[in-house]
Parts: C-alpha cells; sequence; structure tokens
C-alpha cells in the first residue's frame, strides 16, 4: 500500500532527527493559526499597503484577475458575517470579499454539512480583500477571490460578538509533542467527512490541509475516495482548511493551476513530508559571504496589468451595496445583536445575511 511508504519515511525521519528535536522546533510554527502574522508592516506604495487600505470593492461585474498568488479581482462580494449556517471570523480583518462563485459555495457548503452530515455550521476565515490582492499579512494566495479558509471548529450554538470573533483561539488537530500526528482527542469522523464533503463540488479544485491530516484521511477514510485527491498537504493547515476553486467559465484574466494529479494523493508525494527536507534548516551563508538581501516587496506593477486599473477604478456605493444577498441583508439582524464595531464604521459591512432566493450565478 502507498502508505507503506510513509512509515518507512517516518521510521528513518526519527532515525535522523533523533527524540522528536524537529517536532519541538516546528510545533510553534504549524500550530499556529495566523500563518504569518508577525511580518513586518509593508513599505508605503507597495502591493500589500495599496490593496490593503482599500475598503471598498470596484464596481461592475465580477472577474478575477490573474493567479491566486499574483492577481486582483473586480466586483467582489462581501459574506455577510452571519447567516443560517455560517459565522466569519476576524471581522477586523475587512477580508470577507470574494468572488459571487464562492460566496455561493460557502453559502451551500454551511447548508449542506448542516443537512448532511450534522455539522452545527461553519466559521469562515479569510477570503480576500475588497479589490483581492496581497495582503498584509497572513497568506500569499488568496488574492483573486478564489480561496477561503473554513476552521475545522464548529459554529457555536450562539451568534457570537465582534469581540468573541476576534480572540476565539484556534483549535490545532495535531499532538504538540509528537510529529505531524493527529491528536485523537480532537479529530472526529464527523470532521473527515467535513473535508470530503467540501471536496465533492466539482468546482473545487483543491482543498489545503497539514500533512498530518492527509495522513489521517488516507489512513482512516472508508467511503468513497474519489475526491480524496483533491485534499493537498501543505505547511501550516492543522487548524483549518483552505478551499480553492477553478478559474470560473469564461473568467478569461484568470490563471488556472495545474490540475490535481490522478488518484487519491496517498503515494510518496505525501511520503515526502515526513522526510526531514521539508523542515530542514536553511544552509547557513558561506563564512565571508555578504549577507543575502531582504527581499523586494512585491508593487502593484508586479502583478497582471489589469490590477492597476482595478486600484484606481470607482468603488460601489457601500459595503451594504455588495454583500452577498443584497442591502436586505443589513436590515436583517432580530435577536442578539452582535457588540458594538471598531470605531470606524464607514464601511462597515451588514452583520447578518438571509439565504437570498436569487443566488448569484456561478461564473
Amino acid at each position: 500500500m502507498a502508505f507503506g511508504l510513509v512509515r518507512v519515511f517516518k521510521a528513518q525521519t526519527f532515525k535522523t532527527l533523533g527524540k522528536l528535536t524537529l517536532a519541538g522546533a516546528m510545533g510553534a510554527s504549524l500550530v499556529a493559526g495566523d500563518v504569518g502574522a508577525q511580518q513586518k508592516t509593508p513599505s508605503p506604495g507597495s502591493a500589500k499597503a495599496i490593496f490593503g487600505a482599500v475598503k471598498l470593492p470596484t464596481q461592475g461585474p465580477a472577474q478575477p484577475i490573474g493567479f491566486y498568488a499574483k492577481g486582483c479581482m473586480t466586483g467582489a462580494e462581501a459574506l455577510p458575517a452571519d447567516g443560517p449556517t455560517w459565522q466569519a471570523m476576524r471581522l477586523s480583518r475587512n477580508r470577507r470579499w470574494g468572488n459571487p462563485a464562492m460566496i455561493a459555495l460557502l453559502e451551500k457548503f454551511s447548508q449542506d454539512a448542516h443537512d448532511r452530515i450534522g455539522w452545527p455550521g461553519i466559521l469562515v476565515g479569510d477570503i480576500a480583500q475588497p479589490r483581492g490582492g496581497p495582503m498584509f499579512n497572513g497568506h500569499a494566495s488568496h488574492q483573486i477571490g478564489l480561496d477561503a479558509d473554513v476552521w475545522l471548529t464548529p459554529m457555536p450554538s450562539h451568534r457570537m460578538s465582534y469581540e468573541e470573533r476576534e480572540s476565539l483561539p484556534f483549535t490545532t488537530m495535531l499532538q504538540k509533542d509528537k510529529f505531524l500526528t493527529v491528536d485523537p482527542k480532537v479529530w472526529s469522523q464527523q470532521r473527515a467527512q467535513l473535508l470530503m464533503l467540501a471536496a465533492s463540488y466539482p468546482q473545487v479544485e483543491r482543498i489545503f490541509v497539514n500533512p498530518a491530516i492527509k495522513k489521517k484521511m488516507c489512513d482512516t477514510w472508508t467511503g468513497d475516495r474519489t475526491n480524496l485527491g483533491k485534499l493537498r498537504p501543505e505547511y501550516g493547515h492543522d487548524s483549518h482548511f483552505h478551499i480553492r476553486l477553478k478559474c470560473p467559465p469564461g473568467a478569461k484574466g484568470c490563471t488556472p493551476q495545474a490540475p490535481v494529479a490522478a488518484g487519491d494523493g496517498c503515494d510518496k508525494s505525501l511520503a515526502w513530508w515526513f522526510t526531514k527536507e521539508p523542515w530542514a534548516a536553511p544552509k547557513p551563508p558561506k563564512p565571508g559571504a555578504p549577507p543575502p538581501k531582504p527581499p523586494r516587496e512585491v508593487m502593484v506593477s508586479d502583478l497582471p496589468k489589469a490590477c492597476s486599473a482595478v486600484v484606481d477604478a470607482p468603488s460601489v456605493a457601500s459595503a451594504e451595496a455588495a454583500t452577498y444577498g443584497g442591502t436586505s441583508a443589513a436590515s436583517a439582524l432580530t435577536a442578539a445583536p452582535a457588540a458594538a464595531p471598531v470605531a470606524d464604521t464607514g464601511g462597515a459591512l451588514p452583520s447578518v445575511g438571509p439565504v437570498p432566493n436569487d443566488k448569484p450565478a456561478v461564473q
């Protein structure tokens, strides 16, 4: 079986690394929920600074422009902070914006998860900024509105306040004292079902999960494995999973990713993650060599040419006008209102979104 390879590689790894010395060293980075949260503040004029400062999307049709990790978008829609089967997290980031295809998928997925596997509802993390582009911190991708993070923590039974959404801790699926091992006290079959449900939609290209979670799925999933190959091992992703959609039909400016290879992915490509190579420290510079130059910041000119126009394009009238479900979402709040938002409410998004009858067409 393919996972005989993983066991062999894992055994060899621990002979080389000794008594889990590497596990302790890398634990903090794997368990951290906000990947890259300690990055330095971007310089004024950089793409991160410019796209991160924009509070509203452009007018006009929705279009992803460029690649997932090098692009921008027009005509984004916002996921309301609350729906019947979802709640959005870390609202202060203003990253609830996405291509309508992604927002519609999240709504459908949340409903299906509730109805088909009994998941209470999903907690949605970052999607994209109002016009996409590089973010201040946390992600290399999420730039064209076709990526979204979903927590592996189920939605609580009450509507969380603004403060709760900012401070609710991430729950890792890993054992902190073992190398790339899922914690059996935290993991559940229902979480496995959640991942496979997310992978079942034809418009989903990939789902990024921690290598330990991928291995757990390979070892234990006994249902239909047709879509198991969509689960791709990646650094981090121990407390959430990352859904990536294909470029929507007709989106000529969207650069697709190479299709996932055939098979369930439980092969040597996964076994590699259980060797020392992915976790090896960078080689030290040669004695006397000059220190390496820091990487140059990405500028708007480094992105697809159309992104320069996206930065300067007219904004929608308000966040409410570009919220999934229409402007009625702003007045749908009934019981248990959320706590007061932050002081700057000029671009505040509406809090609650009903499930609209006229769902946006998947482009």
